[in-house]
């Protein structure tokens, strides 16, 4: 392109710039970037077409706008927003031709003056015309300078012919132009080769809604009175539709002051209704606005749920409707079988629909639900119908065995809030299966009064239905025994249930083995434990329940676990894991979430924080859905992480939470209290603060330690060693080392006795830290030996206080041995010796110096924390450092080589 041409192109587009047909409106104020959804539509500047494809209001040409500006310096760009009226397709050419010559002003002549004399009520040949402007076109366009052509709104303007012209004029368009399209509807072109040939980029719905990141920026100039699960439920509702969150900010800078700010988004109410209406639904046939009310009252629907709702046999045609006109449904499967509307979308139509024909609509849904099988979704449409009845006959079609094995007792408890306590009682069968619901949500006060009622059924109409019935009283009460911690009437009612419960009552057959085994490991009887797994893995496998299989699997990893065999343990997890893998993803089961939750805690027993967290919080999330109180061990393991990371208050706040839920779902304190408050004292052992974890600890120890102990509770079988633990801990700190080293000695040959290795390297490592405190490594040295041979299942998360602390004397103990799988981990994860530089100081970093002054000084660890304002941890992580950096083990040779070298005064 020669300078004269060049300088005539840039006239021209100014020219442009100040044409308001062709006007490229500004990014709205307080727009948030969408930097990786323009990285994408760059990458596919090197072909056809960029399509947009969303409904309205998530941003499509705002996004657009954003990208035209963000081109690179040699691309052009020609903006036409597009109305209704360049529907006619000869306006629109014209349109189009009149934009093109802003850049070439000498194109097209005769073209439009062809358009300019068309008559509309005859026929015109489009694609012949365009055929030749594309041609003249071909010879303006050079690759050096090429042209984003953008159809703004194309769905305003899209018909039959619009559609075949600009099929034809993208089939055929010349190099050095590229077509951007923004649309609430997909264009009815032939997308499959440009797909297949990669000339096609194409962003949709999915893409475009905002990653929480994004919705928090774009609220994030807002008020703060909008915090925690408030603003979690802001932007959960908003689906990542930008306009709703919009919306909200118009009502937030409305309402002046945090006190006034909107909790929520509705979207039948305000702006957003109003939008939806005049945006959306009103320009709907009516047949489909007629579908739209008539399914509203679904969480999730298909095309034959649909078609039993409206006794009509055209839903599936009308979904087809709405995905093309992209009308907020949102697919929840891959096959496009089940659909949901968007939240906002789905508050408009509910509002606006008759109450009257709701309970016939939910009834119908409920009858198709039990003929699909599906019987949790028929029960919840028989209580929204207001049939209890309904719903009280379809609970007695659940299988015992079918709600043992998903514990899914948040459904449970949710539809009992809505059956009378007549109906709960009108049956064996509703009684059988809600105390075992209430059993299983800890619940025991209540689920021991329902089953008494089972009483008024005795004698039963015959001698087998009456042997039945009191077996699964019998396994029932074992259970709640067991969460009341009586460990003789739990022996006595599991063992006669199993004797005496017939071979089709499987589930509880299970359940009373995994309660055993949970007893056996709180008494330490590991094999004894180990036999009730077996028993109860082969029974899962005749049966071939899979939800059962991996409960089994979870039952042994507990026992391998305490055994200290954390590799086996995470192998048994993960079978567990691998049985479930062809369930549905969509369905919680609470034993998925509690092999989660257990392979985090073990990963974290292997040293593997990062990965071991990321699990936890995994579990957490289906674990709280099934109201499981498994949930303890996700709170308690990250809140016990977070302290050992110095981040005492997180720690703190991940405890309260598991007690704020404990209390929520009515749990008794013996289920949960002792677990919570041992971590506590753990924090605050790290913490210096010695007087609080004195007084719990010696709380802790009357109730589950001397001659009549409580039983462990069953989530923790192995608390009162725990609590010994700290307790040797506590006496260590306070300057009782001999007791201490007397306990953890205990601990040691307690552990040996019964095969709990996890005890043996847990107490050997702790007392290995406490010899080293008081100087004597040559005890230290040898019972390291008696550690290392217990961690040899994969339990390196004892030897995390030696590798931070004694990191030189540990590496020389380890280097010295034979090689074997533990000393390798270890040897790993110790910090590589840093050479000091002679004289200077220069390898201690600055804070490192401070540490080290205040060392010299006297100070203990919880004085330098409060002096520096920096946690313990931290602190024992510098000195640790000084240590390794200076080549000494102790804080006096610390001094003393710092001041040798000048780098103390």
């Amino acid at each position: 392109m020669t300078d004269l041409s060049r300088m005539h192109g840039f006239a021209s587009e100014a020219l442009g710039l100040l044409d308001g047909r062709f006007f490229r409106p500004p990014l709205p104020d307080g727009y948030v970037a969408r930097a990786r959804l323009c990285q994408r539509l760059q990458a596919g500047l090197g072909g056809r077409l960029l399509l947009v494809n969303a409904p309205a209001g998530f941003g499509k040409s705002s996004l657009a706008i954003e990208f035209c500006e963000s081109l690179p310096e040699h691309w052009r760009s020609l903006w036409l927003g597009l109305s209704q009226r360049d529907a006619d397709p000869g306006r629109f050419l014209e349109r189009l031709l009149e934009g093109l010559q802003q850049y070439c002003p000498a194109l097209g002549g005769q073209a439009m003056g062809l358009l300019k004399m068309r008559q509309r009520h005859q026929p015109f040949a489009f694609e012949e015309w365009l055929d030749g402007l594309l041609d003249e076109l071909a010879l303006y366009l050079h690759a050096d300078s090429p042209l984003l052509l953008v159809l703004d709104d194309y769905h305003l303007a899209q018909g039959a012919v619009l559609d075949r012209c600009l099929q034809f004029f993208l089939n055929h368009l010349p190099p050095g132009i590229v077509l951007m399209i923004t649309s609430r509807q997909r264009p009815d072109w032939h997308l499959a080769r440009l797909r297949l040939s990669r000339q096609l980029s194409e962003i949709n719905e999915q893409d475009l809604r905002l990653t929480a990141d994004e919705a928090l920026a774009v609220i994030g100039h807002q008020p703060t009175g909008l915090r925690g699960q408030a603003l979690d439920n802001l932007i959960q509702r908003s689906d990542g539709w930008v306009a709703g969150l919009r919306f909200w900010q118009l009502a937030a800078s409305e309402s002046g002051d945090d006190q006034a700010l909107p909790q929520a988004l509705h979207g039948g109410e305000g702006l957003i209704r109003d939008y939806l209406l005049e945006e959306v639904i009103d320009i709907l046939p009516e047949d489909v606005q007629a579908f739209l009310f008539e399914t509203a009252c679904q969480e999730r629907f298909c095309a034959e749920l649909c078609d039993a709702l409206r006794a009509r046999h055209d839903s599936a045609a009308i979904l087809r409707y709405l995905q093309a006109h992209q009308v907020f449904l949102v697919p929840l499967d891959e096959h496009g079988h089940w659909y949901r509307y968007h939240h906002l979308f789905s508050d408009l139509l509910r509002s606006r629909q008759a109450s009257e024909p709701l309970a016939g609509l939910h009834l119908r849904a409920c009858r198709w639900f039990e003929r699909q099988g599906l019987l949790d979704e028929a029960v919840e449409q028989a209580l929204r119908a207001g049939h209890l009845d309904v719903a009280a006959d379809l609970v007695q079609s659940l299988s015992e065995e079918q709600l043992l094995a998903e514990q899914n007792v948040g459904m449970l408890l949710r539809w009992k809030m809505d059956l009378p306590d007549s109906l709960l009682i009108s049956t064996p069968r509703l009684i059988v299966l809600y105390s075992w619901a209430l059993g299983l949500a800890c619940q025991l006060d209540a689920a021991e009064e329902l089953a008494a009622h089972l009483s008024r059924f005795l004698p039963a109409p015959s001698a087998t239905a009456q042997k039945s019935m009191l077996a699964q009283w019998l396994a029932l009460s074992g259970v709640i025994a067991r969460g009341r911690g009586d460990r003789e009437k739990t022996l006595a009612y599991c063992t006669e249930a199993l004797h005496s419960l017939p071979c089709k009552r499987y589930g509880q057959r299970l359940v009373c083995l995994s309660t055993l085994s949970n007893l056996a490991i709180a008494d330490g009887d590991f094999w004894r434990a180990r036999g009730w797994n077996r028993e109860a893995l082969e029974l899962a496998q005749r049966v071939g329940n899979p939800l059962f299989e991996a409960l089994a699997h979870y039952d042994r990893a507990r026992v391998l676990h305490a055994r200290g065999e954390i590799q086996r343990a995470l192998d048994e997890v993960r079978q567990g894991l691998q049985r479930l893998q062809g369930l549905s993803a969509q369905r919680l089961y609470a034993v998925r979430a509690r092999l989660s939750l257990y392979e985090g805690y073990l990963l974290v027993a292997q040293l593997q924080p990062v990965q071991g967290r990321a699990r936890l919080r995994a579990g957490l999330s289906e674990a709280r859905a099934c109201r499981d109180i498994s949930v303890l061990i996700g709170h308690c393991v990250i809140a016990a992480l977070d302290g050992r990371e110095g981040r005492f208050a997180e720690a703190f706040a991940e405890l309260a939470e598991a007690e704020r839920l404990m209390h929520i779902w009515d749990v008794p304190p013996i289920f949960y209290l002792a677990m919570i408050t041992l971590v506590k004292c753990e924090l605050w052992l790290a913490q210096g603060r010695t007087d609080l974890a004195e007084s719990w600890l010696l709380r802790l120890g009357q109730t589950y330690g001397g001659d009549q102990p409580a039983a462990a509770p069953e989530f923790h079988p192995l608390l009162a060693l725990h609590i010994e633990l700290q307790q040797a801990l506590l006496e260590q700190v306070l300057g009782r080392a001999a007791q201490a080293a007397e306990r953890l000695r205990g601990l040691v040959e307690r552990g040996q006795a019964s095969g709990g290795q996890m005890l043996v390297v847990s107490a050997a490592c702790q007392w290995i830290a406490l010899l080293l405190g008081e100087g004597r490594e040559q005890q230290a040295a040898s019972l390291l030996p008696k550690a290392l041979d217990a961690a040899q299942g994969g339990a390196l998360q004892p030897f995390q206080k030696l590798l931070e602390e004694q990191p030189l004397w540990l590496r020389e103990q380890l280097s010295s041995r034979a090689n074997c799988s533990v000393q390798v981990e270890l040897l790993a994860r110790l910090p590589q010796p840093q050479p000091l530089s002679s004289g200077s100081g220069e390898a201690l970093s600055g804070r490192e110096l401070a540490v080290l002054e205040l060392i010299a000084l006297g100070c203990s660890n919880q004085q330098i924390s409060e002096r520096l304002f920096i946690s313990l941890h931290t602190v024992k992580t510098h000195a640790s450092h000084i240590n390794s950096k200076l080549g000494v083990e102790r804080r006096t040779q610390a001094v003393a080589k710092a001041q040798s070298l000048g780098l103390l005064v």
